[in-house]
This record gives structure tokens, sequence and C-alpha cells, in this order.
């Protein structure tokens, strides 16, 4: 199988991994922000009754939580299409 077809093979399977990394991150957000905050919910940017400090975590927090599932997500994608194909998705 030639690159080509093996990374046109992998870009719909990484929209839909995106999409579930997404929901999962979000998911994983809520769940540790609950613990560590002991609030049910995470603040918006433009909540008046949140501090700069409060805001500025979640956002780190979020952002660091998106991104290692992400990344996890899409190298776990890139692992099974060259095992079904014989190519990495570049």
């Amino acid at each position: 199988m030639s690159k080509g077809i093996g990374r046109a093979a992998y870009r719909p399977v990484g929209v839909l991994l995106g999409i579930a990394a997404g929901a999962a991150a979000g998911a994983i957000f809520r769940q540790i922000w609950k613990v560590t905050a002991g609030d049910g919910e995470a603040p918006i940017a433009t909540d008046e009754d949140r501090g700069w400090g409060e805001i500025l975590a979640a956002a780190a927090l979020q952002g660091a939580i998106f991104a290692v599932v992400r990344a996890a997500v899409d190298r776990g994608g890139a692992v099974g299409v060259r095992r079904m194909t014989g190519h990495w998705p570049d």
C-alpha cells in the first residue's frame, strides 16, 4: 500500500479520534476539577465571581489535559493505521 493511501486512510480516523479525544478530555477535566477545587462547575473566563488565579488555573489544567489526551489518541490512531496498512501516516 502506498504512503498516500496510508495518509488517506488515517484522515477520517484522525477526525473521529479528535472528536472523541475532545469529549474524553472534557470529561476528565470536569472530574479532576471537582476533586481538586471541590466545586461542581469549572469557572469560565467571564464569570464575575471568580478570581484571576482560579480562572487561569482552570484554563491551564484544561489545556494540559486536552494536550495529553489528544497526543495519546493521535499516537494510538497512528499505530493502529500502521498495523492495518503497514505504513505510518504522515
